[in-house]
């Protein structure tokens, strides 16, 4: 009061004109509904047509909205058939598992039936038990002999933290250098490990279990250590199997011979892998490997990061786990088909891509790539080359690389 009397403004009542809105009986909430009210007294009045216009529109405007609500719940019902029909499905699948296949692994594991239900996808509450059983335990690792790897790892932790160098490291044949970087690139691979997840990277709820079995194993097998690559095999593991029967997996599983061909770096049966790899590449993609010919891609560029995660990385991790459902039925040989599928799958992309797009495109697949389609892109790769079968083909090429390394006079001619 004081401002206004100072300045000679004097406190006015609002005029009639300006509670015209306070005395409407409809008060619009949004913009839409602006459309159906008279405009203010002080603006010229809306022509009839003008009122019909915006009345029409108004009306089409609810009626999309309406449409799209109807779309939405439509999609939503459809979704949650879906999942109500795929929980049926593995349901009944776990029952099947658990009942029938489990209780007679030895009769079954070979059956058209496990076949078939593998192919469909392992139901995950048993899926960690199907994987035991079926990559096996060749190497007759203990839970015993687990904890005493490990214990050798914590040993060589505190000692590599603490810098003493004691005798006890020396039968790994590695210097403590070595070692040491060997540790410092496993805990750089976990925090890179499913970053999406957060459940590996430090203070999540597996990282130590991840960080224990992948110390357990560099003392385990010293003679190959830690290989970038290894830690997306073990974490999938750990999310299906308990700690101790994880790191009998992984170690039996490592001692497949593609496995250990790639992570012991062995170049001359590496290439052999390539070579049969790419004869049913042209077998059953004769335009894309006529492409990747001409511009000189060649299966290490993107086999090498595919086989080495077994597909966990570049892949979308239930499907990576379906992969593996069949590859612990088929072994090293879908790993392969597999690479065929997802080529196949993208090849009218592909053959319109030159070198470098093609290398960052397989480095980097689609995240939103559909299990149906894969899986349906690789049931029409056949892998028989010439009524030769893919064990058929690597062995005749491992012979003939065994032949030239000895220098094989029949060769040279």
């Amino acid at each position: 009061m004081e401002y206004e009397a100072k300045t000679g403004r004097a406190h006015r009542s609002p005029s009639p004109k300006q509670n015209v809105r306070k005395n409407l009986d409809f008060e619009p909430l949004s913009t839409t509904g602006l459309i159906l009210e008279d405009r203010p007294a002080n603006l010229p009045a809306k022509s009839a047509e003008e009122t019909q216009k915006h009345r029409q529109e108004y009306e089409e405007m609810v009626a999309q909205v309406k449409k799209r609500e109807l779309k939405e719940a439509q999609r939503r019902k459809k979704q949650l058939e879906e999942r109500c029909k795929l929980e049926e499905s593995i349901g009944n699948a776990s029952i099947i598992w658990n009942n029938e296949i489990l209780p007679n692994w030895e009769v079954m594991c070979c059956s058209r039936r496990v076949r078939e239900l593998c192919w469909q996808g392992i139901p995950p509450s048993v899926r960690g038990k199907v994987w035991s059983l079926a990559i096996g335990n060749e190497l007759n690792i203990t839970h015993e002999l687990y904890d005493i790897c490990l214990a050798r790892a914590k040993d060589r932790w505190r000692s590599l933290s603490t810098g003493s160098t004691d005798t006890e490291n020396e039968d790994s044949g590695l210097s403590a250098a070595d070692r040491e970087a060997s540790l410092e690139l496993i805990k750089l691979d976990i925090s890179r490990t499913f970053p999406n997840l957060c459940i590996f990277q430090e203070g999540g709820p597996y990282h130590d279990m991840l960080h224990s079995i992948l110390g357990a194993y560099t003392c385990y097998r010293p003679d190959v250590g830690y290989v970038q690559g290894m830690s997306f095999i073990a974490a999938v593991l750990i999310l299906n199997l308990d700690t101790a029967d994880a790191f009998i997996a992984f170690s039996n599983l490592l001692n497949k011979p593609c496995q250990m061909a790639f992570f012991r770096v062995d170049q001359g049966l590496m290439l052999t892998y390539y070579a049969a790899f790419e004869v049913f590449f042209e077998e059953n993609l004769p335009r894309l490997f006529a492409h990747f010919k001409k511009n000189n891609v060649t299966p290490d560029i993107y086999l090498i990061d595919w086989i080495f995660t077994m597909y966990s990385k570049p892949l979308p991790l239930d499907l990576a786990c379906r992969i593996w459902d069949v590859f612990c039925r088929d072994s090293e040989e879908f790993l392969f088909r597999t690479a065929l599928g997802i080529l196949r799958l993208f090849e009218d992309i592909l053959t319109k891509m030159d070198f470098i797009h093609i290398g960052q495109f397989l480095k980097k697949l689609p995240e939103d790539l559909s299990s149906e389609d894969v899986f349906t892109s690789i049931a029409a790769i056949q892998m028989q080359s010439r009524n030769k079968k893919w064990a058929q083909v690597l062995a005749a090429l491992q012979k003939d690389s065994r032949e030239m390394e000895k220098g094989s006079p029949s060769l040279k001619r």
